[in-house]
């Protein structure tokens, strides 16, 4: 006769303790997950816009030592860099227009969405903030306004065009285990730099709310800010919304690549 385990009144049993446990130690995990993601999302945020504002400051300061095709081309390079360096940890989404874009396709959870918008913006402004400091009033050189003889409509429309083709491109690679390897680095980086290229002198090819809010934040001068804010969101969300015609259901690949999965770790596309 098998013996009878007896439970004290008020005791767990010792399965159901075992469960909390792992359950209470998952938590635990997802949470240090959360915090590196988080830290990865600011610190490569904060990169970004030291390369792509710190072009232009550095371009005034030193009266014109680094020239446009640079400047335009040096986002594009770190962006390439920071997909090889923290696309594991966070996805590297770098951008708020990709962290709605990813959520609005399903491949990132809606609740993570604010705390990876705060990183981004605090990368942001603490990288204008390091510019500022050591160069002072030639931060404005490094704003994205549009330009005088296009307008702001115009800047508009190229900010909703270019973000449209850079989330496209982004969905498109992030096919992966997750978003970092040849194929998204150098297809998003090189995209970045491309667009810069030939769109800059209308809008400043932004494409990335963070990188035009922070550094207008601390230079103080925040004229056509919504455009910088609308542009790429709807570009964004018009790529999302290619991607469907064209792949369909998002894939559990794309939500790796989207959430920043530890190797370890399998997930499911979002619900």
């Amino acid at each position: 006769m098998p013996a009878v385990t007896r439970q004290r009144p008020g005791h767990p049993h010792p399965q159901e303790a075992r469960r909390a446990s792992d359950a209470g130690l998952s938590a635990f995990q997802d949470a240090g997950l959360e915090w590196r993601r988080l830290a990865a999302e600011a610190v490569g945020t904060f990169l970004l816009v030291l390369a792509a504002a710190g072009a232009g400051t550095v371009g005034a300061a030193s009266h014109g030592l680094v020239g446009r095709p640079a400047a335009v081309i040096a986002p594009g390079v770190m962006v390439l860099a920071m997909i090889y360096t923290i696309g594991e940890t966070s996805g590297a989404h770098l951008n708020p227009a990709v962290t709605v874009a990813f959520a609005t396709r399903g491949n990132f959870p809606w609740s993570r969405v604010p705390g990876y918008l705060a990183s981004q913006f605090l990368g942001a402004v603490g990288a204008a903030g390091v510019l500022r400091l050591l160069f002072g009033g030639a931060i404005r050189a490094g704003l994205t306004v549009p330009a005088t003889w296009a307008g702001t409509v115009t800047a508009l429309s190229v900010e909703i065009l270019l973000t449209f083709g850079l989330v496209t491109v982004i969905l498109g690679t992030a096919s992966g285990s997750r978003n970092v390897g040849h194929n998204a680095a150098i297809a998003v980086g090189g995209y970045v730099a491309l667009a810069g290229l030939w769109a800059s002198p209308v809008s400043g090819a932004s494409m990335n709310p963070a990188r035009s809010l922070g550094p207008a934040f601390i230079a103080g001068d925040l004229r056509d800010w919504w455009v910088y804010v609308a542009g790429p969101l709807a570009g964004g969300l018009l790529a999302v919304a290619l991607a469907w015609v064209l792949r369909g259901h998002p894939s559990k690949a794309a939500s790796e690549a989207a959430q920043g999965i530890d190797p370890d770790i399998s997930v499911t596309p979002p619900q």
